[in-house]
Order: structure tokens, then sequence, then C-alpha cells
């Protein structure tokens, strides 16, 4: 045998069952169950449910799906708000073997209706609330394709109509407390589906595995350092990415879920304050309503609050206002096809040493990559040469590793075209800065190109937001015969800031910014958002198009 092909450590050194098993983090529930079994895991109103009974009744929906032949391949869709059962369905309907589809609940019922039949949903969950939706959207499926809809009756939420043949806790009742569920022989088997916003055509069905939503998990609780048993807020949508992967997250610290059917600022103050919440997510169209409250509302929270973001930047006005609140934030980033948050503002504690303005500015940055994703870089898109670490050349995020999706549901061109060149292409413009942060400066079709200088939508809102009569804003392109697009700001005003006219903001921005990035146009108004509390600039563009 040659020294090359010599290798002691290839030599009956073989997976067994005893040293290897598929990554899952159906795990993650099993231990909190048998080691903590009598810590709280879910708060919901009157509802206070232990470990061992969440995992229970986790085996009960298990059991009884596939006691109604639903398994491996099978997909099971929820249309739920954040409460008890919409975390169950996160453990329970994988741990049968099927896929979690967690359907927007928000979309117009074409648009369900178009998931429920591209994901060939078997069974369906549903709510009161969501009927006439889910009445309409089933109405729209031929009758040989609609799924089993199992009604969950929540007491918290009144009106709507029941829907389904059969109840959430009938559904329970069938299964078996003590089913022996099976770890996936595959790791890369199936365990949820996610539909993307569908902005421009049908939405697209981003499939996670069992590995990828192990890790980033995991990463979840390394990088905002959770601890054990944090107390934890949804103010996140379990159906936007899996709540970011945090249903499985809090199982792994054994935390506690605290539901929230409806974001208000003051639900969210009175929760914390009751409940010691100690961690929460959200848009930054959420911190900005906490930010914007009155004082009376945040009074009496004298304990830290960790606060994670995620999306386009958030303006550092709002990151500075939730510091002097006391909540420390910090900011992600990610998309679906990367199990939500992937890249994250890791913090170094020289910083805490700078003003709380450049803390802000250093927060608003999307940052490195989490400690399970293989690569990160802000390349060229169509060589994937990475751009110089300068702070100033404009490229693409590139992303790769376990945490990116396994691709897109029926949608094989799809597929191909976003893993080009053995890198996921996000389609956010972003500059790279000498210390290896990323910091985002555009969607590509965001970006407006003004005379030939490019101007950052994001750069000339995070100006606007410093505006002390500005609660919202957002800033597309326009149409211009002169400088082929100029920046056009649509505007929220404060309560009590209605006298604050177009020449204010645009004086004000002047004051700020190169003469060029200055909008030439204001527009005041509500903005139109998605469900998880994302700009709809698409819609704002047309808009502009019409002025």
């Amino acid at each position: 045998m040659s020294a090359s092909t010599h290798n002691i450590y290839a030599m009956n050194l073989d997976q067994n069952p005893a040293n290897f098993v598929a990554l899952t983090p159906l795990t993650f529930l099993e231990r909190a169950a048998s080691v903590y079994p009598h810590y709280t895991a879910v708060v919901h109103g009157p509802v206070r449910r232990d470990w061992a009974e969440t995992y229970a009744r986790c085996r009960r929906l298990a059991s009884a799906l596939q006691r109604r032949g639903i398994g491996l391949g099978d997909t099971v869709a929820a249309m739920l708000p954040n409460i008890p059962e919409m975390f169950e369905a996160h453990f329970g309907v994988p741990m049968s073997g099927a896929v979690l589809n967690t359907l927007n609940i928000r979309l117009d019922a074409e648009t369900i209706a178009f998931m429920l039949e591209h994901g060939e949903a078997k069974a369906l969950l549903t709510e009161r609330e969501f009927s006439g939706t889910i009445s309409k959207a089933l109405q729209l499926m031929p009758a040989a394709k609609r799924p089993l809809v199992i009604d969950v009756d929540d007491p918290q939420f009144e009106g709507g109509e029941r829907l389904g043949s059969l109840d959430y806790e009938t559904l329970l009742a069938e299964g078996d407390p003590a089913f022996a569920w099976q770890i996936p022989a595959d790791e890369w088997q199936a365990i949820s589906l996610n539909y993307t916003s569908g902005t421009t055509g049908n939405p697209k069905g981003v499939v996670y595995h069992h590995r990828g939503a192990y890790l980033n998990a995991v990463s979840n609780a390394l990088v905002w350092n959770m601890g054990l048993h944090p107390v934890y807020l949804w103010t996140l949508p379990m159906f936007h990415c899996n709540g970011w992967c945090f249903p499985w997250t809090i199982a792994a610290t054994v935390g506690v879920n605290v539901c929230l059917r409806q974001v208000r600022a003051d639900l969210v103050f009175d929760l914390i304050r009751q409940e010691k919440v100690n961690h929460f997510c959200g848009a930054p169209i959420v911190l900005n309503l906490l930010k914007n409250a009155p004082d009376e509302m945040k009074a009496g929270i004298n304990h830290p609050v960790k606060v994670m973001t995620a999306g386009a930047a958030p303006p550092a006005a709002v990151i500075e206002g939730m510091e002097r609140m006391n909540f420390a934030v910090t900011h992600t980033y990610g998309l679906t096809e990367v199990y939500g948050p992937a890249v994250v503002c890791a913090w170094h504690d020289e910083w805490d040493e700078l003003s709380l303005a450049e803390r802000a500015a250093l927060k608003s940055r999307q940052g490195v990559r989490y400690p399970m994703l293989e690569g990160l870089m802000v390349a060229d898109p169509q060589t994937l040469e990475p751009v110089p670490q300068d702070g100033e050349t404009i490229g693409e995020i590139f992303m790769r590793g376990n945490v990116v999706m396994k691709g897109y549901l029926k949608n094989p061109g799809a597929s191909e075209e976003a893993f080009a060149g053995g890198w996921f292409h996000s389609g956010d413009l972003a500059v790279w800065h000498e210390d290896g942060y990323v910091d985002i400066k555009d969607r590509s079709k965001d970006i407006i190109i003004s005379g030939g200088e490019n101007i950052s939508t994001i750069e000339v809102e995070d100006i606007l937001y410093r505006h002390p009569a500005i609660m919202e804003v957002a800033v597309v392109a326009r149409p211009d015969e002169k400088w082929g697009e100029t920046p056009c700001a649509f505007v929220t005003l404060k309560a009590g800031a209605e006298d604050t006219t177009e020449e204010d903001i645009i004086e004000f921005c002047r004051s700020q910014l190169a003469r060029f990035k200055v909008p030439r146009t204001v527009v005041f108004g509500p903005l139109p958002k998605t469900s998880t509390g994302k700009m709809q600039k698409f819609i704002l563009r047309e808009r502009a198009k019409q002025l």
C-alpha cells in the first residue's frame, strides 16, 4: 500500500448507529421534556403548559396524522397565528414524517389556494379568524385536491366560523402521547416548506431540511448568547421562515414561549412586564412602533431585554431609540432561502466606548456570517469575483453552506439560477467593509440611478428617519426626463406633526445629504406593507410613476 492511499483513520472506523445519527431539531423537544419536564414551555393567556405536556401533545399530533395516512413526503399546511398549536405543529408535523407548510395569515384567498395546491397539502390546520380567506381558497381548489381541514379553536379570538369536519383537540385525542416517532433516516429530508412573497408572479416554495433547521436553531442561540431558559415573546410571526427557526431554538434552550396573537405596543409592553420577557424578534417596523409608543406604556420595565431585528438595515435613529429604552438590539440579515437570519452584526466590546449614535451606525450594518453559515461574500454578480473590502464598491451578497435551502419546490430552473456558480444569489446589493462586515445598500431592484449616479434608498431613508416629525418612510425611484430617475419619499407623519410640509422635509435632507440624493418629491400618507412589516416598494414605484 502506497503512502498516498494508506489512511489509518479510514480503516474499521465506519459510521454506525452508535456514533452517527441524522441531525434534527426534533431531538431538542425530547431533551427539554426529559430533562426539564415541569418547566414552563408555553404561555398563552390563561394557558400554561410545561415541556412534558407539550411533548405529549406533539407526539399525539404526529401519531394522529400517521393514523390518518399522513407521513413521509406529505405536506401539512398551517394557517395559524402565534398560538401554542402553531408551536406544536413545528414538532408534531415533522415527527410524523410530513413537511410543515406555514402559510402567511395575511395573504389573499387566491394566493393561499395556489400554495395549498402547489404544495399538495394533505391536511390544513386553520383557525376561525381566517375562515373567510380559507373558505374562499378551498372553493377555488378542485374538490379532489382540497386538504383535510382541522379547526383550531382559540378561546382568545371571538368570531369567524369553523370550516373543518374535525377540530384540533379531537385530532389529538386520536393520537398516542407515547408515540414512538422516528428520527429521519436522512437529515437531508425536508422539514418545512416556506413560500416567498411572490411580488413578481407566483410565490416560490422554499424547502428546508432537518440538518439546516437544526444548525440555524443552534446558531440563533449562539449569536444571541441566549443561555438556558430564555423568556421569548412571539412578536415575530411563526409563519415567517418558521419564526426564523426560533420554535426549535426555544426548545433547544428550554425557554418559555410567550404567545402573542397580534403585535400591539400595549400588549408587547404588558407581556414584557408580566412575564419578565427577555428576548423578542421583529422587523424594523416593530421596533419603530415600540420606540414611538407613549412613555407611560414603557414604564415599569426594569430588567434587560434583548431584541433581534432583521431585514433591511433598521434606521440608526430607531436603534438609538431602542437603546435609550435599555433594549439591546442585535441586527441580523437573511432571506427565506437561508432559514431566516444567517448573518449577524457581531459585537465587539471596544465598540461600547463609542457614542450612542456611533454604536447605532455600527449596529445598522448586516455584519458577518452566522457560526453555521460556511461562506459569505460581496461579489460581482456576473463573475462572482469578490469586490474590494473598501466600504464603497457595490456588489451582490452571496452565501453558501448547510443553512441554505434544498431548493425551490417543483421549480428546478429557479433553483439552478439561485445556485449558479456554487453560491446562493441573494439579489441584495451591499458594500464590504475592511473588517469583513457586510453593509446592504439596496435590493438590486430598489437602487436609484440618477444622472449616472447610484443612490441607495436605505441611505436616504436613514436620514429621513432622523426628522422629528416622521413616523415611517420609504424611498423609491420616480422616472425623470432629465435625470432618468430621482428619489421620491413616501412619508407617514407622527401624531401632532400633520402641519409638516414637503418643503420642510426636502430642506432637512439638503442639510444632511449630497444634493443629487435629496428627494425631489414627498408624498404623505399610509405606507403599504407585507405581513412581516416590509415596505411594498413595488406598489410605491407604481404610484411614483403616476405622480
